[in-house]
């Protein structure tokens, strides 16, 4: 028999439009830390606060957004929830006080959250089940790819153009997104029928075992994400934040590659535990590199490599390997819902990280940041071992 064809023309699509969407999201990623220091003079635990605002926000609409999936088209969500996401760079662009821009943090994660799980949900439709895991790997090397181009793009553009041409980018980027995402063509899936009364419209009751799990993988993501640049500046090594991110996502690339083979092969609990002991390792040296030193030291840069690498890595194997781990626990019309779950924990685990990161960093240092970030991923790695992996075998649903 032919093998299951995955590069289709809608799954191209749908790529291409995910890369412009992670896109303008990376670009300003990065310089909003530096953005709130130099233009509203904020400080670290203020920093933390406003930008954990879009995270607030992404996880209040996170469970609405896999019942609204479920229960409608789910093109027509994704196209509209896309381009509410780009017309909200506007409010960057005219955003002069903080509240303005804490209220425009709001709009920026509520549209985000539901693009997001959109797109997650809809990729689920686009792929043979045959190959979901490699089909979900793939779409993750789309956005891999804008984690790599897009923080190297703004911090490069940081101190050479005026922020609100980087939000022009942003906005005039995930347009080009919009467009291309239109021209989908998703086969019809009848809308969902539940009780007028029921929790799993929202989230997927037999994911939170795994949810708890991913809210502690995410945690040390809020403080790489956010505050690796001004880490990087504090330790003095010689390898720029722009630079970092282009080697994260090398690692998420390179695991993708072989992850979701391993995911297609039945191997999905191993390939996580595989993900968090190369992230233990990572991000353990990321909290020791300031102490170790190697400031102006060519060790020091290589040490930076290594950990970008080890960490992106870390969470390629895990993004891919958890993915599909909640999308066997849901039956067809319920993988808005298990989506929404999956985003929901990630969103949490990286709202506590951005937050915790920037309160321990204003108390103590980023570094004890990082530390804190690995006990809780020891914590993660025990609790998905012995409470995950049973659950999973015991209620996994046949595809």
């Amino acid at each position: 028999m032919p093998k299951d064809v995955l590069f289709n023309r809608n799954y191209v699509l749908l790529c291409i439009a995910n890369f412009l969407f992670f896109f303008s999201f990376y670009l300003i990623l990065p310089i909003m830390p530096l953005y709130l220091s130099e233009q509203f003079v904020a400080d670290k635990s203020v920093i933390g606060m406003v930008i954990a605002c879009y995270s607030v926000a992404t996880l209040i609409v996170r469970p609405f957004s896999g019942h609204i999936m479920d229960g409608y088209n789910r093109k027509a969500v994704y196209i509209l929830a896309f381009s509410l996401f780009t017309a909200v760079f506007a409010g960057y662009i005219i955003a002069q006080t903080l509240l303005a821009l804490v209220l425009v943090r709001v709009l920026y994660g509520l549209t985000f959250g539901l693009t997001s799980v959109s797109s997650n949900t809809l990729v689920i439709d686009l792929v043979p089940s045959s190959r979901r895991g490699e089909g979900i790997g793939f779409f993750g090397i789309s956005s891999n790819l804008a984690m790599a181009l897009g923080p190297m793009v703004g911090l490069m553009m940081h101190g050479r153009v005026d922020y609100q041409w980087i939000f022009v980018i942003c906005l005039a980027t995930s347009l080009v997104g919009v467009i291309i995402a239109s021209q989908i063509h998703a086969r019809y899936r009848p809308p969902l029928i539940r009780p007028k009364v029921s929790i799993d419209r929202f989230i997927l009751l037999k994911g939170i075992p795994g949810g708890v799990a991913y809210i502690l993988i995410a945690f040390p993501y809020g403080q790489i994400s956010n505050y690796i640049a001004m880490y990087i500046g504090e330790t003095g090594v010689a390898l720029s934040g722009g630079m970092f991110f282009v080697l994260y996502a090398v690692g998420l690339i390179l695991s993708r590659l072989y992850a979701g083979k391993m995911v297609d092969r039945g191997r999905k609990p191993q390939t996580v535990v595989l993900g968090i002991a190369l992230l233990l390792v990572g991000i353990g040296l990321l909290a020791a590199l300031r102490f170790l030193g190697v400031a102006g030291v060519e060790l020091g840069k290589w040490l930076l490599i290594a950990t970008a690498v080890m960490c992106g890595a870390g969470y390629g194997t895990i993004f891919t390997s958890f993915n599909t781990m909640f999308i066997d626990l849901a039956h067809h019309n319920q993988r808005g819902s298990a989506t929404a779950t999956y985003l929901t924990a990630w969103d949490l685990g990286l709202g506590l990280g951005v937050f915790a990161g920037g309160a321990l960093a204003e108390r103590f240092s980023f570094s004890f940041g990082y530390c804190v970030a690995d006990l809780v991923l020891l914590l993660g790695l025990l609790y998905f071992v012995s409470v995950v992996v049973p659950h999973y075998k015991k209620n996994v649903v046949e595809s």
